[in-house]
């Protein structure tokens, strides 16, 4: 059920993004109806309690710098994303982390334990970026959300994977 869902608004947000005009409200709105998905779970479920939190920012400036590191090795200089989309990729990364290692990743984990969790959600959360980025991109995709996955299972953590995901998608 989150599968379909997540997938649903992954790809009507990827569908409307990819006219111009309607960028932005595309990526509020999707991160928004992302973020409908944690309703009903208590926070810690999800990952998203208050102990260690200092050593869980510090784990998501790692990750960032991880997921920069593909990007950062190709860099031409100059910010690839407009300052006005700024807000709305953090709005649309937090969505997708509260869809995807949030809930999505605590309901398989209770369907089928942790194996399932960490590849049902990077499963879906490569198929759910099929249609925004090129198929040669979908490797690179695949291994952001494997990590991303396995960062929420060792640490039971979706605070960190939050911050990781906004530096990349707003330094993308």
């Amino acid at each position: 059920m989150f599968g379909a869902y997540v997938l649903a608004v992954e790809w009507a947000r990827a569908l409307i993004q990819s006219h111009a005009p309607f960028t932005g409200a595309a990526l509020l709105l999707g991160g928004a109806a992302l973020s409908v998905t944690a309703l009903g779970w208590p926070r810690e479920r999800l990952g998203l309690g208050t102990s260690r939190f200092a050593l869980r920012i510090l784990g998501g400036l790692a990750l960032g710098a991880v997921l920069l590191l593909p990007a950062a090795a190709r860099w031409g200089g100059g910010p690839v994303l407009p300052a006005g989309l700024a807000a709305a990729a953090v709005a649309v990364s937090i969505g997708e982390e509260i869809a995807f290692r949030g809930a999505l990743y605590t309901a398989l984990d209770d369907l089928g334990g942790a194996p399932l969790a960490i590849a049902g959600s990077t499963l879906l959360w490569t198929l759910a970026h099929a249609l925004s980025h090129p198929p040669a991109f979908l490797g690179a995709v695949a291994a952001a959300g494997l990590m991303l996955a396995l960062w929420r299972w060792a640490c039971k953590d979706l605070v960190a994977p939050i911050i990781g995901h906004v530096i990349a998608d707003t330094a993308l």
